[in-house]
């Protein structure tokens, strides 16, 4: 039974950062010499990354300095509550912001709701953002909630999974899936290579879907048929993600690309042939683009003429690597494009892992 995505959101934060000023603050909190401040400007240019939101940026209407509009960031690195904190004070209304926008588009009130999954790997708190959401929307007392946490980039196909499965249960659940990531609360701080990646990919997003086991309604719907994962074998110490006093810290290893690339083709094309699809049928893709390499090899792995990771470049140019919400963005980019399908999405985390799902996006009838 698939299940219909009948309505998508996203929202970013109304405060951005330009490349300019993005680099401007690692020159502040990570450069330790004269060489790593040049090399700075270079890091954050390859990303391709020209604008990145960030609940923590100040109004800029003054024109203030990065260094003003971004002081959270001082002298000394937050510890780890204080990110929290920050967590709890922003992301329930970025959620908010994603799934009013995607309610609206799916035309279903609130008051159908019967089944809420939240995705997150930048915070925790408890109460968290799925109780804020059940309080501002008004939902059942007996919604049943789903918190997939810490799971990366990947996470948001990790809940359009179970929001299926909730679907294949019982034909009359009406799923709320929001994944909120508040990336700028863990900028690093010093000149550890890996993390100054991180920080020159990350950005703040949420993005939301409302799906269904009824039938497209409109000719805007997309229909999640089938997921899978693997991870791939010994790799486990290329990617993590783990929690320090300072807030969260990622390891990126230049590897990554590669070790992805290795293995896809074959993966993918095992996957859709147990599902009576060739690899040749995919007519659009959504490829989270974790970074550039990431995308270049995935069309290189797969042999893809580069026009269909456009998506995937648009949203990491305008928006930075918002986590796990970021393969969301480039789905509704290609629905509002009006994309013929059957469309592939990817996404990739520590483990390494990588999700993969199956979706139809043939206009309903």
């Amino acid at each position: 039974m698939p299940l219909t995505l009948h309505g998508i959101g996203t929202a970013v934060p109304t405060q951005r950062l330009s490349q300019a000023e993005a680099v401007e603050v690692a020159h502040r909190i990570n450069a330790e010499s004269p060489d790593q401040a040049k090399l700075m400007a270079r890091i954050y240019q390859k990303t391709k990354v020209l604008n990145r939101g960030s609940v923590l940026l100040g109004n800029d209407a003054d024109h203030a300095t990065s260094q003003k509009r971004l002081s959270f960031y001082g002298p000394d690195s937050p510890g780890t509550a204080e990110r929290m904190q920050a967590f709890d004070d922003h992301a329930g209304w970025l959620a908010l912001e994603a799934v009013r926008e995607a309610l609206d588009d799916s035309g279903l009130p609130p008051s159908t709701i019967t089944h809420l999954v939240t995705v997150s790997c930048t915070g925790f708190q408890s109460p968290g953002v799925d109780l804020f959401l059940m309080d501002k929307l008004g939902l059942s007392a007996a919604v049943q909630r789903t918190h997939i946490g810490f799971m990366g980039c990947h996470g948001a196909l990790n809940g359009l999974r179970v929001a299926h499965a909730y679907a294949e249960m019982d034909p009359n659940a009406v799923v709320l899936l929001c994944a909120v990531e508040l990336c700028s609360l863990h900028m690093s701080y010093g000149w550890h290579p890996e993390q100054v990646v991180a920080n020159a990919l990350f950005a703040d997003g949420a993005a939301a879907v409302v799906g269904s086991a009824g039938p497209p309604s409109s000719d805007r719907n997309l229909v999640l048929q089938s997921s899978g994962s693997m991870v791939i074998p010994d790799s486990a110490d290329l990617m993590h993600w783990e929690i320090g006093d300072h807030g969260f810290s990622m390891g990126l290893s230049p590897l990554v690309p590669e070790t992805v690339g290795s293995v896809l083709q074959p993966w993918l094309q095992d996957w859709l042939q147990n599902r009576a699809v060739d690899l040749s049928e995919i007519r659009s893709w959504a490829v989270h683009p974790g970074g550039p390499r990431i995308l270049s090899t995935c069309a290189e792995a797969l042999a893809l003429d580069t026009k269909l990771l456009e998506e995937s470049r648009v949203v990491l140019q305008d928006h930075g690597n918002m986590s796990s919400a970021t393969i969301l963005f480039i789905l509704e980019r290609l629905r509002q494009r009006s994309v013929a399908g059957p469309c592939l999405a990817l996404a990739f985390g520590p483990g390494l892992s990588a999700e993969v799902a199956l979706l139809d996006l043939h206009h309903a009838a």
